[in-house]
C-alpha cells in the first residue's frame, strides 16, 4: 500500500497531499547530517543553509571526517557564526562518532528507538534533532516529530486542537498521528509543506 492511501483516510489530512508522492533517501555522512541539524538548531532555513556552507568552506567544500572536525579549533568554528555551545556539539558529535566507531551502515541496520537512544546520549544532541536524521538521512518512514514546533503549529490548525497544557497538546497529536502509521514521516513532511504554504 502507498503511504498516499493510507494517510487519505484521515480527511483533514487528504486535502494536503498533493503534488508527486515524496521519496525518502538514505544519505551518506551521517555524522555530517547530524552536525548540519545541530547547526541548523533555532535558525530558519536560509540562514541555516549560509552557516552549513561557511562550516564546508572549512574543508575546501567537501564535507570533511570527524577526524578533521575534532582537528578545527574553537576559535575557527566560531568565526563561521558559531556559539561557543554550538562548537562544543560540533566537537561532541565528532568524538563520540569516532570513540564508539559509528558508520552509517551500523546505523541505517538500527531501529528508529535505538538510533535515538544511542545518539541522545552526546550532549546538545536531542530526541528532535535525531528525529530530523531518521526522516532525513536515514529514510525512515514511520517517524513522528512531536516536539516540532511546526508540525504543532500544523496540527493545531489542521485539527482546531484545544488544549490547555503542552502536555496535553503532545497527547492529542499523538492520538492523531496513530492513524498515520506506518508512514508518519510522510504526514510531517504533508503538514510542513502546508504550513510553509502559508496555511497557519
Amino acid at each position: 500500500m502507498t503511504y498516499q492511501k493510507q494517510l487519505k483516510k484521515d480527511l483533514k489530512l487528504a486535502p494536503l497531499l498533493k503534488g508527486e508522492p515524496y521519496i525518502l533517501k538514505k544519505r551518506k555522512n551521517t555524522a555530517v547530517r547530524l552536525i548540519a541539524s545541530i547547526l541548523s538548531q533555532q535558525l530558519n532555513t536560509k540562514v541555516a543553509k549560509i552557516i552549513f556552507l561557511r562550516f564546508l568552506d572549512l574543508y575546501k567544500g567537501i564535507e570533511p571526517s570527524m577526524q578533521q572536525v575534532v582537528a578545527t579549533p574553537s576559535e575557527t568554528l566560531r568565526s563561521i557564526g558559531l556559539s561557543n555551545s554550538k562548537v562544543n556539539y560540533v566537537h561532541n558529535v565528532a568524538h563520540f562518532f569516532i570513540e564508539n566507531k559509528i558508520s552509517d551502515k551500523q546505523l541505517y541496520s538500527m531501529e528508529p528507538e535505538a538510533v535515538v537512544e544511542l545518539l541522545t546520549q552526546i550532549k546538545g544532541v536531542g530526541t528532535w534533532t535525531v528525529e530530523m536524521l531518521l526522516m532525513f538521512s536515514l529514510g525512515h518512514e514511520n517517524v513522528f516529530a512531536v516536539d516540532d514546533l511546526g508540525i504543532q503549529q500544523a496540527m493545531i490548525g489542521l485539527y482546531k486542537i484545544k488544549y490547555t497544557s503542552k502536555k496535553e497538546l503532545k497527547i492529542k497529536m499523538l492520538k492523531k498521528a496513530t492513524a498515520w502509521a506506518p508512514f508518519k514521516t510522510y504526514a510531517c513532511l504533508d503538514l510542513w509543506q502546508w504550513k510553509d504554504n502559508g496555511a497557519v
